[in-house]
């Protein structure tokens, strides 16, 4: 018998006009009827979510077109460090718990898990060169932090409320002799955990209840089905280690805040505030 060789995935792609979005649109006008008879009140949210994601999306699509040009290495810089900010404070402002200074040290763990994934992924999974490709460095770095920071957001909120509720306890096992470490250490375990959860629950399900809008948007886009499973496979990895280091680093970085060289608990810095 003769080998069969298969033949090649052939791209389908389909192009998007300005009709198209328009009736994309629709979708939504059918949700804000569904909160004008329900009474619900979240038609006026609805509105300007939805105006805000049409700009946002279309700017950047601009702005995307000009970073990857292989001249615009300062302009990826600027990218990088809006993104950074952006998700740093976007992450404190979720949680009800905060202390002054928290929005750095949010910066300091997203930086530093995010950009270290990033380059493993891009310079040694991938293997573009040079590794800061902004074609893929953009869309992976921002993959981790819209989900480092709700990891990030999580444990922050998780922790600042266990030392505040538990300042008590904690108290007492300092004052029996327990190190500032021991002390904290349930607390610190019990964030982290809070903070891993989105992930996790994501992980246990790709593939069966829902395709992630990564793999998704490569189907639609023409990709072999099976490529676009493998580089899912990548950023689900991607997106679990950096999320769990960028936890575990806000949570030291809070403890080294939150107790001093005596081991003193300092609760009283902890504020809450209605999110």
């Amino acid at each position: 018998m003769p080998e069969v060789t298969p033949e090649p995935f052939v791209s389908h792609a389909v192009v998007l006009d300005g009709l198209d979005l328009t009736l994309a649109a629709g979708l939504v006008l059918v949700a804000g009827l569904v909160s004008l008879l329900l009474r619900l009140g979240l038609e006026k949210r609805l509105a300007i979510a939805s105006v805000r994601t049409v700009v946002q999306l279309l700017l950047l699509g601009l702005v995307l077109r000009y970073v990857f040009e292989p001249s615009s290495h300062w302009l990826l810089a600027v990218i990088v460090a809006v993104m950074l900010l952006a998700a740093s404070h976007s992450a404190v402002q979720r949680s009800e718990s905060r202390f002054p200074g928290l929005t750095l040290l949010a910066l300091i763990s997203l930086a530093v898990s995010a950009m270290l994934t990033t380059v493993v992924v891009t310079g040694l999974i991938v293997g573009v060169e040079p590794w800061y490709e902004p074609r893929y460095m953009i869309p992976l770095l921002g993959m981790i932090l819209g989900n480092g920071l709700t990891g990030v957001s999580l444990c922050i909120d998780h922790l600042l409320t266990s030392l505040r509720e538990k300042q008590g306890h904690i108290e007492m096992d300092l004052a029996m002799g327990a190190t500032r470490w021991e002390a904290a250490r349930g607390p610190l375990r019990d964030a982290v955990r809070r903070g891993m959860i989105p992930i996790l629950n994501s992980m246990s399900v790709v593939g069966i209840v829902a395709i992630p809008g990564m793999m998704t948007g490569q189907i639609l886009a023409g990709a072999d089905p099976a490529e676009a499973a493998k580089y899912q496979i990548v950023v689900m990895f991607m997106i679990a280690a950096a999320t769990s280091l960028c936890c575990i680093m806000m949570a030291l970085l809070i403890y080294r805040r939150m107790f001093n060289s005596r081991h003193q608990l300092r609760a009283e810095s902890i504020k809450k505030i209605s999110v």
